[in-house]
This record gives structure tokens, sequence and C-alpha cells, in this order.
């Protein structure tokens, strides 16, 4: 049994070309999706069309939900640049999607955790606004009750393996089209992947286990800086150049 995890494309559509290139080249057809697919000043249309075409299981990311549930005024300059270039069909596909869904009986998927979409769930954001991976008896109090040996989900965007004391496994592919964002939320901060490739993970079920590969793929990233710089979102074009915020 062997599938592919992305997350977090946040409408970058070379990205996610390239992501689902590869994948194919690993002779994999079966994909799942964290979720946050379009938020971004990108190409959140092209990027819609290619995930409509694709038709893998997807849950909804927080990015997601508020294209469909804030009046477009209000909304984040992300998130304003993407609603700008989807149409209703784009619109009516995130709204049909769940929160979270189970893949085959094995793999839990939700974008961030099992009771939020903008919540870190290996992750811990210090005062002084340091990223730092949360305690293991935190981490499994957010996986109460999610009885699957696999458990996915995005959001932070830091491709991550964690395998709590009973032997489950939570898994962050990391993002496909953002390497390098920074949030208010709960403190400032800045997450840095440190390289500009695009991410995602297989995984293959060995006997009884499950084992993640992480893969990261090469795309003209440099592309899609300058067409943030073209849109004057620098920080975008940084951490799409560099992997870092600059």
């Amino acid at each position: 049994m062997r599938f592919a995890a992305i997350a977090d494309v946040h409408g970058n559509h070379l990205a996610l070309e390239a992501v689902l290139e590869d994948i194919r080249s690993q002779g994999i057809s079966d994909i799942v999706n964290l979720g946050d697919c379009f938020s971004g000043p990108l190409t959140a249309g092209k990027t819609a069309d290619l995930l409509l075409a694709l038709d893998a299981l997807t849950v909804r990311g927080n990015h997601d939900r508020y294209l469909i549930e804030q009046a477009p005024e209000t909304l984040h300059v992300s998130d304003k640049a993407a609603y700008a270039e989807l149409s209703e069909r784009h619109l009516d596909w995130l709204r049909s999607l769940p929160f979270s869904a189970v893949y085959r009986n094995e793999a839990y998927l939700c974008h961030a955790t099992p009771a939020a979409d903008n919540v870190y769930w290996l992750e811990s954001v210090s005062a002084d606004g340091h990223v730092y991976q949360k305690p293991l008896e935190e981490i499994e109090a957010l996986a109460a009750g999610i009885d699957f040996p696999l458990i996915l989900c995005g959001h932070t965007h830091i491709p991550r393996i964690v395998r709590l004391s009973d032997g489950r496994l939570i898994v962050n592919p990391g993002s496909v089209g953002c390497p390098a964002y920074d949030d208010d939320l709960p403190h400032y901060h800045k997450v840095e992947v440190g390289h500009p490739f695009a991410s995602y993970v297989i995984l293959e079920k060995k006997a009884d286990h499950w084992l993640p590969i992480f893969r990261q793929v090469a795309y003209d990233h440099m592309a899609m800086a300058r067409l943030a710089a073209q849109n004057s979102r620098a920080e975008w074009a940084s951490g799409l150049a560099t992997g870092w915020l600059r």
C-alpha cells in the first residue's frame, strides 16, 4: 500500500505541477491533499484547475475556509489575491471539502489538528517568537481518540514525523508551494524551512508499519518569486527564492 500526501500548495501551480510529475514518476496514483490550496499572491486560478482535475481526497485548510466564510473585502491580503483569481466553480469545490477525512481506513487526514484548522499540532511558539517542537505529551493529547496507525496534518509547512508512544505516526509532508511565512498568532514568528524546493511525502506500508519518505522537488521557483515581487509581496518573493524571509 503506497500513496502520496501533499499540503499547503498556496496557489503555486508551478510547484504543484512539479510535485505531481514527481509522484507519477514514482509509480504512484493515489494522492491525498491536506488543504490550504490557494491563498497567496501567485496563481490561484491555475492551481485550482489542476486540483479540481486531480480529484484527490482533500480536506479543507484554514485559508480555504476563510475564502468561503469571509466577505471578500475583509480577507487578508494573501486570501484576497487568491479570491480574485477563483471562479464560483472553484469556490464551490472548497465548500464541498470536509474538515477531516479517513483514507482507506488507515490514515486520518486533517489540516492542522483534529479540533481546529489553525492550531499547530507538532510545534509551539514561544513569547519571543521561537518555533520549537512541542513536547510529546502535548502532541499525544491532541491525538486522543484518533485510532488510526497513520495521522497526516499540514499547516506549519515543516516536514516532520513524530512517533507516538503507542506506535501511531503523525506526519506533516511540508509545503508544496510556500517554504517560508510569518504569522502574528499566537505570537509573531517566522517559519522558514531554509530551501526553495517543493515538499511532499510518500507513505508506504511495510508489513505492519508505515514508512514515510520525504521528497523535495526542484521547480522554477524564481519565476514564482518574481511574480510575488511583481505583486508587491517582498516577503513571499524572499521565501520562494531562498526558503528564508529576508
